[in-house]
């Protein structure tokens, strides 16, 4: 088992990993696994855990301020009103759905009675 340290450039960060080497009996060779165990401060050189591991614990207690919650609440309401009007233009379209639906079946009808006509007269 080492310790592998590899910098990525395009986030400039240090991601440090274990590694554990194990041989491969069928190709032959060696191979190893990779586990990250965190990151680099680049101002203290500690490692900084990541993953579950290093997530930091919610505080219940913090709640929002006034103003982030009078911001949710305008959100909320204007979420509402979107939904009644979707709801309203739902409601229309399904209406005409079925009107479309209802003079669709009327001129298929209507065809059929001019093709059945039309293979009497011809036959």
């Amino acid at each position: 088992m080492a310790i592998v340290t590899q910098y990525h450039k395009d986030t400039d960060t240090t991601y440090v990993y274990e590694s554990v080497s194990r041989w491969d009996p069928e190709k032959k060779q060696a191979r190893s696994t990779r586990k990250c165990i965190g990151k680099i401060d680049p101002e203290t050189g500690d490692i900084v855990p990541t993953g579950k591991r290093g997530r930091k614990k919610s505080s219940p207690s913090s709640a929002p301020d006034d103003a982030a919650l009078s911001k949710l609440t305008k959100q909320l309401d204007d979420a509402k009103a979107d939904i009644t009007s979707l709801k309203a233009q739902n409601a229309d379209l399904s209406r005409q759905v079925r009107e479309l639906t209802k003079e669709n079946n009327q001129l298929v009808s209507a065809v059929q009675k001019i093709q059945a006509l039309s293979s009497t007269a011809l036959g």
